[in-house]
């Protein structure tokens, strides 16, 4: 089973490591787009995907019984659109888009060509705001560095949360992640992808009700990483925003993010959703 290496997924791991699951299932770490790649070639067989991703191969993959996201209904605080000037100033500009990310890169242009009313040029390059801003005139930043610049945002730049911005045009949720489990596996071990739905189910319901403890583990786990240690304090706030449900609300705002995607020409059209038990896709 697949993992995002980010914080983002920092509680599931907790949640796994103390039911005794994440040994159960093996689980392997990376970026979003890497799993995704590792799934397209069979090489693993359930993990969280970009929303993009989902929507570009959702033929060859379900998602999981119960429905598991990563999401949230307003700041998500690590997705973000970075710029020295006003977002409505940005028309003809460059805007760097990072090649860790594909669901947010969409939604960023989504929200400053459709929302905004902007016709930037964008340009793909990898994550690094320094680097991207020495190129561009504004910047998407996703993970765990977009988490460090809202704890910190340095002066002169203005940093719009994505999430919220979804939110304030839409009035839904943006579900940033999905997870999905390989057509195949589904149907010929369904009672082994159950019990990953429920082992990741039971893994955020851990995490809600250690909120303290997560992010103390959290904390830990970002001072091991590149970027250095965050507060517990940060992080109990981001765990506080982030939601991993998957319910009516979520699936009606994937559906209003796939129309929108569908009509750009990034996914296919009339793309259905797999059924989610307990919930009407």
């Amino acid at each position: 089973m697949g993992d995002i290496s980010f914080l983002n997924c920092a509680p599931l791991r907790w949640g796994l490591a103390h039911s005794g699951a994440g040994e159960a299932f093996g689980m392997v770490s990376g970026p979003p787009e890497w799993l995704a790649e590792e799934l397209l070639a069979g090489r693993l067989d359930a993990g969280p995907v970009s929303l993009v991703r989902y929507l570009r191969h959702a033929d060859a993959w379900e998602l999981l019984p119960g429905g598991v996201a990563v999401g949230s209904d307003g700041p998500v605080h690590s997705c973000h659109l970075v710029s020295r000037a006003p977002l409505g100033s940005l028309d003809g500009a460059v805007v760097a888009l990072s090649e860790a990310s594909r669901s947010t890169a969409l939604l960023a242009r989504m929200l400053l060509e459709d929302a905004v009313g902007v016709r930037p040029v964008y340009r793909w390059v990898p994550q690094d705001l320094d680097g991207m801003l020495a190129v561009a005139d504004a910047a998407v930043l996703i993970g765990d560095d977009a988490l460090r610049l809202h704890a910190r945002p340095p002066a002169g730049l203005r940093v719009r949360d994505t999430g919220a911005l979804w939110r304030e045009w839409t009035g839904l949720p943006m579900v940033f992640a999905v997870w999905v489990v390989r057509r195949e596996v589904a149907r010929e071990d369904p009672e082994r992808v159950r019990a990953v739905a429920a082992a990741l189910t039971d893994a955020a319901g851990r995490a809600r009700a250690h909120p303290e403890e997560v992010a103390a583990s959290a904390a830990a786990e970002a001072a091991r990483g590149p970027g250095g240690r965050l507060s517990e304090q940060v992080l109990l706030d981001y765990y506080r925003v982030l939601d991993y449900s998957l319910g009516e609300r979520q699936l009606a705002a994937v559906r209003e993010f796939a129309r929108r995607a569908a009509a750009r020409g990034e996914v296919p059209e009339n793309r259905s959703l797999s059924p989610v038990p307990g919930g009407r896709p």
